[in-house]
């Protein structure tokens, strides 16, 4: 899980740093339809909610990472797919975490046309909610009908 939680958050902010010094404030680059670059700064979470207030978001933050915590040293054991996928959560979640607390906002940069601006950190948190449930949904053992 920490391996997975370091990989993700290392990752994520090595792409942000590369965007932020390659892709000026608000340019575009076209890779390849439907995929875009786009150099924005979210200063709320998803899809731009709580814009502006850092500390809402912040502690929204803190709370899923410690739920996340407690969720692992309760179920890690219960699906062999847990520990990454709260490794990407966690990850996800740290790397947009900092990028508010240093920043003020958060650098999003793949641009597709049927959804918000995104970023690694982002797409690692929503692969990770996906693993959960699918280990989750595998996890539980099959009830029997009563006679």
């Amino acid at each position: 899980m920490v391996v997975v939680a370091l990989a993700a958050l290392a990752a994520d902010q090595l792409t942000k740093y590369l965007v932020r010094n390659s892709i000026d404030l608000n340019e575009r680059i076209d890779i390849a339809y439907p995929l875009t670059l786009w150099h924005v700064r979210n200063q709320g979470i998803a899809f731009g909610a709580f814009a502006g207030r850092i500390g809402i978001v912040a502690g929204l933050t803190v709370i899923a990472i410690v739920w996340m915590l407690w969720f692992f040293a309760r179920s890690g054991a219960r699906h062999a797919v847990f520990p990454g996928a709260v490794g990407l959560l966690l990850g996800g979640s740290l790397a947009n975490l900092y990028d508010r607390l240093a920043n003020g906002y958060v650098t999003d940069f793949i641009d597709l046309p049927w959804w918000a601006t995104f970023n690694f950190a982002d797409t690692f948190i929503v692969t990770g909610v996906a693993l959960l449930m699918v280990g989750l949904f595998r996890a539980e053992p099959a009830r029997s009908p009563r006679p």
